[in-house]
């Protein structure tokens, strides 16, 4: 792609590319194995990824399930703390902003699905679907390092706060009792362990409609906890004012809106898509809108309530604000107690979608297609290799209890390049629209804008990690925030 003229990845595929025959069959590309078996004359062997983990029978609905528990999380709790960063007038610019761009990223990828898919080659994987687009090579690595850091990070990240859960309420019944955070964190393991045996991303689509109404039942909770704790006579007055510094006030800005990007961002648009029955042209689009109109609900809703209740004060998790270290809970303990279960619920159902991806990739290299998906030959790697999986994210969750800081590294320089650059740099290039259009010249704006944002949200995200560095502690008996 060099010497064009221009960025590489901004350039309209050239005539030459848009005219090449492409195949009739509209089975799954699969750049690691069948472009080179297709120049030999030799078949592909099937492959047992695609047909088991991302096996294609869903419906819209469907694909609106998985979408919203991959989106809709805890993780909303974060979103008053958000606010805090940039105040009432730019959050909420903010907030909207990034909704609006993330569900037109969403959509331009789905296309160039659709667009592939209309030419013979259905891409099940985000890494296929980039180096179709871009070119394989370091593109395609690129996605599978970044992809697998977000997968694993997000797991590691509920198993730690679903044992974190177990402990609030362990603590709140036994306040001296003698189980640290680790048990909890063998149990939260052994439980998904147990889940994860569930054989495809489709067989997850139940679970994921519990998720779905989990969000709303813990954002209406704590939302209600919120206005009764904003309403009381004795809280001390609001503040909603900035730093008064303005490298702090930046750097608060742009740590706010990586916090943004992480809580919309999902890194595994294509695999939800690949759930779908074919055709899925149009079916995605269905399901985004399912999607966010419950983003609407359960991301307005605490964002406005919780920054209005505690102002400047709220902490990072706004349940920590209604349950202080000293002094009583600003909400009654029943409502508290029952927000945190549906939590701890629905943190099981995020893990198991954000592992979805690290268990297609070990089918595909463990198990045989040929076979059943219930054979022996293929049930005993799946059993081994899933319960391996969990038990590592659970040693890191329990080695690391300060991950959320390197999570937040990790939404930076991952979220963005997946879910907020890439979608528009693949729409230009197998779309090519004129350069000239508002389309085109709109997606060159998201990924410059974007692209910066990345960089400045990776830098305010490293440097609050430094700063939270003297309270890290390996195996500590408790999260630290």
């Amino acid at each position: 792609m060099a010497g064009t003229g221009g960025s590489p990845l901004l350039r309209s595929p050239s005539p030459v590319m848009n005219t090449m025959p492409t195949p009739p069959s509209a089975a799954v590309f699969d750049v690691e194995a069948a472009s080179g078996a297709r120049r030999l004359g030799i078949k592909p062997a099937a492959d047992a990824g695609a047909a088991f983990v991302l096996e294609s029978k869903g419906k819209w609905w469907h694909a609106g399930f998985h979408l919203t528990t991959a989106i809709v999380g805890p993780t909303v709790l974060t979103l008053p703390y958000a606010l805090r960063g940039m105040g009432w007038a730019l959050g909420l610019v903010a907030l909207t902003a990034v909704a609006a761009v993330t569900f037109y990223a969403y959509y331009l990828m789905s296309r160039v699905l659709d667009h592939c898919e209309a030419h013979g080659r259905r891409h099940i994987r985000f890494r296929e679907l980039a180096a179709d687009v871009l070119g394989s090579g370091w593109v395609f690595y690129l996605v599978v390092i970044v992809q697998t850091a977000i997968n694993a990070g997000i797991t590691i990240g509920s198993i730690l706060l679903a044992a974190d859960c177990l402990q609030i309420m362990y603590s709140d019944l036994a306040p001296n009792g003698p189980l640290k955070l680790y048990h909890f964190i063998i149990v939260v393991a052994v439980v998904l362990s147990l889940l994860s045996q569930l054989p495809s991303f489709h067989s997850l689509r139940y679970i994921n409609l519990g998720s779905l109404l989990l969000s709303f039942g813990y954002t209406i909770l704590v939302s209600a906890a919120c206005i009764r704790a904003g309403a009381l006579s004795d809280v001390p007055e609001k503040d909603y004012s900035l730093s008064s510094s303005n490298s702090e006030k930046t750097f608060n800005a742009f740590l706010s809106i990586s916090i943004l990007a992480s809580v919309f961002g999902n890194g595994i648009l294509p695999e939800i898509q690949a759930t779908l029955a074919p055709p899925a042209a149009g079916k995605m689009m269905k399901a985004l809108v399912l999607c966010y109109t419950v983003v609407l609900f359960t991301f307005y809703l605490p964002a406005i309530t919780g920054y209005w209740a505690f102002g400047s004060q709220v902490q990072s998790n706004v349940l920590q604000s209604l349950m202080p270290d000293k002094g009583p809970s600003l909400a009654p303990t029943w409502l508290l107690g029952l927000a945190v279960v549906l939590v701890l619920l629905q943190l099981l159902a995020i893990a198991l979608v954000y592992s979805q991806v690290a268990y297609e990739i070990m089918e595909k290299s463990s198990a045989d297609a040929a076979r059943g998906r219930f054979s022996r030959r293929n049930v005993a790697p799946r059993v081994a290799l899933r319960t391996a999986y969990v038990a590592a994210c659970a040693f890191v969750a329990a080695m690391l209890p300060f991950f959320g800081d390197i999570v937040g590294v990790v939404g930076a320089v991952g979220f963005i390049p997946l879910d907020f650059v890439l979608p528009v740099v693949m729409y230009n290039m197998a779309l090519a629209p004129p350069r000239r259009s508002p389309v085109y010249l709109a997606n060159v704006a998201i990924m410059v804008v974007f692209t910066g944002v990345g960089l400045i949200g990776a830098v305010a995200s490293v440097r609050k990690l430094v700063l939270d560095a003297g309270q890290f502690k390996l195996f500590s008996g408790n999260v630290v925030d």
